[in-house]
């Protein structure tokens, strides 16, 4: 999934010219704590709930208050994980699409790009998580599949993270079509794979968004 699939329609964007009372009250419409600031079709930066109230003065333009996360965009073509990286960089709610001209085209929000890694993990079916830390040079996909199937289990998704404390190391986040991968894990272990979370498939959504939401923490992206 690429950038312009996620753009949220239901955000607006503000320009200089707006008031930081026109800023607040679509805030509160579209309960939202940030908004993008654009000028002739460039992005400038987003607005937040925050800098407005800490000035007190809703009459004041958007053009005047100091705004936050100007580099914090990708462009139309760059792939879902490149938004959650960046969302996590700049700890940001929104981030900001541009298109080849580098023009502005709208903004994904963190809980449109939760959905979205949600779906790519859930592959349509029942399941649940492993994440491996390893070395690079030892990393085998092939390998690791077959551990994996001789338990009677398959991968449906794999997404592979540099750690970023030690380039030598590597993160393999697994989605394994078993909800209990008790018996799939000992195996790995067995092999000396270092298994570091779980995350298991759960029918409650707060749950499910608790844990995914710490998935990407612990990934870093």
């Amino acid at each position: 999934m690429i950038a312009e699939e996620l753009i949220n329609q239901m955000i607006p964007a503000l320009k200089l010219t707006d008031t930081a009372e026109k800023a607040i009250i679509w805030m509160e419409e579209l309960k939202t704590n940030q908004l993008p600031v654009i000028d002739n079709r460039g992005i400038k930066g987003l607005i937040s709930e925050d800098i407005i109230l800490e000035n007190n003065d809703l009459d004041r333009k958007i053009g005047d208050f100091k705004l936050i996360s100007e580099h914090c965009y990708v462009n139309e073509d760059q792939h879902l994980f490149d938004i959650i990286r960046l969302t996590q960089e700049c700890d940001s709610e929104l981030v900001a699409i541009l298109n080849r001209e580098g023009e502005f085209m709208g903004v994904s929000r963190h809980e449109d790009t939760i959905k979205a890694f949600s779906n790519t993990l859930a592959v349509q079916g029942q399941g649940g998580i492993l994440v491996l830390e390893l070395r690079f040079i030892d990393y085998s996909m092939a390998e690791i599949s077959r551990l994996i199937e001789s338990d009677d289990a398959k991968i449906l998704g794999s997404y592979l993270s540099q750690d970023h404390k030690d380039p030598n190391f590597v993160f393999l986040t697994l989605k394994i079509n078993k909800e209990d991968l008790t018996t799939v894990a000992a195996t790995l272990e067995r092999f000396d794979y270092k298994i570091i979370a779980k995350f298991h498939e759960s029918n409650n959504i707060d749950t499910e968004r608790e844990r995914l939401d710490n998935l990407l923490n612990f990934l870093n992206i």
